[in-house]
């Protein structure tokens, strides 16, 4: 006997594939949803506690299984979708490989309640690491019932592994999505903790994309449809308007089955070029159909990568339909050929002559004379004798003209001391001009130093925020009349998730139902900015996978951000008040998100420029 090949037991096997199978309780509601949609269920209900780890269960009205059916479902590679090797290219089901009840066994504490459509009586299962502790008759009705228990009881290596509730409960809501897009005409409720999030009703794809992502989607929304010999493509493409900076919403789907595909994605945001801005994403639920020979969807564990026959002849049919989709709807920019290339000049009236426009020209006019004069007065102070001084500079002459006693003034000697060159440089900062309400723009040693305004007001609120954050609640303002909106279930779940940080920062609120009424807000924000910060917030915590250690952070960015957002034009004082704000901060080079703030034009480069 071989005494270093040994086949290993059971529950080890079972314990490895579960590794493959179960990565995190999402993997769990894949699986068990799945094979709720495989039974012919028409309605399917997922109850989750504790973001799965304490329970996932899953009950549907599908066929159910009879008794041996039951025992036999939670033995490795049986299955009831496979009948030969051919069957694994000629797909009409997803779970095939007859895994997924044996992995979840191996890890967790199970229990299976079934009826078949057949029977009169149902049976009970009950397992736990891989070992059945009982199998008994009970009275129910027709369908399935799976409870998964104590993930990950057995490993708690991989138990410490899984992330915050609130990160592993997105994950879990991303796999109810992928089914419940596939299959609008099976009815899904999904409840967290006892509260529902969802519950859909049979619908239309459009209506069903509505009821999980909001109302407001549909306005978003423009249809796709193309009908080839290769490909079946339907779905619907979000405006360019509404891409997000952000992946969203983005779903690819082939023969109802959810998949992922880097090269089919970019053919989707080609469509898209020179209508959305750089670094934005388009949303996309995306439905292709093609013979079930042509594609491999046994490349990969989870089964969500696939292999297409012919990806590029489809990559490119891809494209063009969704290109046409959206010129189809009028979202490209178009040229209106009908209307005739001449001005629009209004007729000329009966009692009106032809006369030769007349301009008047000014030739005395000199448009920096009233800048030389405010200038002249800044920079100058009369003596008794005429002479003009400055410490540390030569005397000017008075028979000299303004403008080159002040250039004179602004030369620095080679021999001045650093400290009077400091002052001449908060001298030059304090007499800073804006430019297009967006830089300010000042004279240094070196060259013009530009300062972006939004980006500087940014790290100012920020630090000012963080540093009261840390200590004790922001302060709230509160608002004479409430500010309501709406959120999805899915949304209303992960604003009470981080209720604590959201109250430390200033918000209070109640329910009103699926709407937010809010009562005070953040002390630095406005009604006018309100909205974009709010939806940035609710964006960051329900679509984006932030620690709890990062969520102050990412709020509080949201907060400046939103707050720095005002264009109006800055007064001499605001202009001063911001930038000695700015370098009195620690890191006022780099904004909060990493942005960088100041930049200088260095005089060596300007000399180039002028070569």
């Amino acid at each position: 006997m071989s005494e270093v090949i040994r086949l290993l037991p059971d529950n080890i096997a079972n314990q490895i594939a579960a590794g493959e199978v179960i990565q995190r309780p999402a993997s769990v509601v894949k699986e068990l949803i799945e094979n709720a949609v495989d039974a012919g269920a028409t309605r399917i209900e997922l109850h989750i506690k504790d973001a799965g780890r304490t329970l996932i269960q899953v009950i549907d009205n599908g066929k159910g299984m009879t008794e041996m059916d039951a025992r036999m479902s939670f033995e490795r590679h049986a299955t009831s979708k496979l009948r030969h090797a051919d069957d694994l290219f000629n797909l009409s089901t997803k779970g095939f490989r007859g895994e997924a009840l044996a992995s979840i066994a191996a890890i967790a504490h199970v229990t299976l309640e079934t009826r078949h459509e057949t029977r009169e009586i149902g049976t009970k299962v009950s397992i736990a690491a891989s070992q059945i502790e009982a199998q008994e008759p009970i009275a129910r009705q027709t369908g399935t019932s799976v409870s998964v228990k104590n993930l990950f009881f057995n490993v708690p290596a991989r138990r410490n592994f899984l992330k915050s509730d609130s990160i592993e409960s997105k994950h879990i809501l991303e796999e109810f999505y992928r089914v419940a897009l596939t299959h609008p005409e099976v009815g899904f409720k999904i409840t967290h903790n006892g509260n529902t999030l969802h519950d859909l009703g049979s619908a239309i794809l459009r209506k069903r994309i509505i009821d999980l992502f909001g109302g407001n989607i549909n306005e978003k929304l423009v249809p796709i449809e193309e009908d080839t010999d290769l490909v079946q493509i339907r779905g619907f493409v979000a405006k360019p308007e509404f891409a997000r900076k952000t992946r969203g919403e983005q779903y690819f789907f082939v023969n109802n089955r959810f998949f992922k595909d880097s090269y089919f994605h970019h053919a989707v945001t080609a469509a898209f070029d020179n209508l959305i801005p750089a670094k934005t994403y388009p949303s996309y639920f995306i439905y292709l159909t093609v013979p079930k020979d042509s594609i491999d969807v046994n490349i990969h564990p989870t089964k969500t990568e696939i292999k297409f026959e012919e990806d590029r002849n489809i990559y490119s049919i891809l494209r063009s339909t969704v290109k046409l989709a959206l010129g189809k709807y009028n979202i490209a920019p178009t040229i209106d050929f009908e209307v005739e290339t001449q001005f629009d000049v209004q007729p000329l009236q009966s009692h009106e002559s032809i006369r030769i426009p007349q301009i008047d020209v000014d030739p005395t006019y000199n448009p920096f004379e009233e800048e030389r004069k405010q200038l002249a007065q800044k920079s100058f102070s009369s003596s008794g004798s005429g002479t003009m001084k400055r410490d540390g500079l030569k005397p000017l002459q008075p028979n000299r003209s303004d403008w080159e006693n002040f250039y004179e003034i602004a030369r620095k000697e080679e021999d001045t001391s650093s400290e009077i060159e400091y002052e001449q440089e908060q001298q030059s900062l304090k007499q800073s001009m804006v430019l297009h309400r967006k830089y300010i723009l000042a004279q240094v040693k070196s060259g013009l130093m530009m300062i972006h305004i939004k980006r500087a007001k940014e790290r100012i609120i920020y630090d000012q925020l963080m540093e009261q954050f840390i200590v004790s609640p922001i302060s709230s303002q509160q608002l004479m009349f409430p500010i309501e909106q709406k959120m999805i279930s899915t949304e209303k779940l992960e604003w009470e998730n981080n209720a604590t940080s959201l109250r430390r920062l200033g918000f209070e609120w109640d329910w009103n139902k699926d709407t937010i009424v809010l009562s005070g807000i953040p002390a630095h924000l406005t009604t006018d900015n309100l909205q974009a910060c709010l939806e940035n917030v609710i964006h960051k915590i329900s679509h984006e996978n932030i620690d709890k250690g990062e969520l102050a952070h990412e709020l509080i960015v949201s907060l400046a951000a939103a707050a720095s957002g005002n264009k109006h034009a800055l007064s001499s004082e605001e202009q001063e008040n911001l930038v000695n704000e700015l370098f009195a901060s620690a890191e006022h080079q780099f904004g909060p998100t990493g942005k960088r703030i100041i930049q200088t034009l260095e005089i060596e480069e300007l000399n180039k420029r002028f070569n």
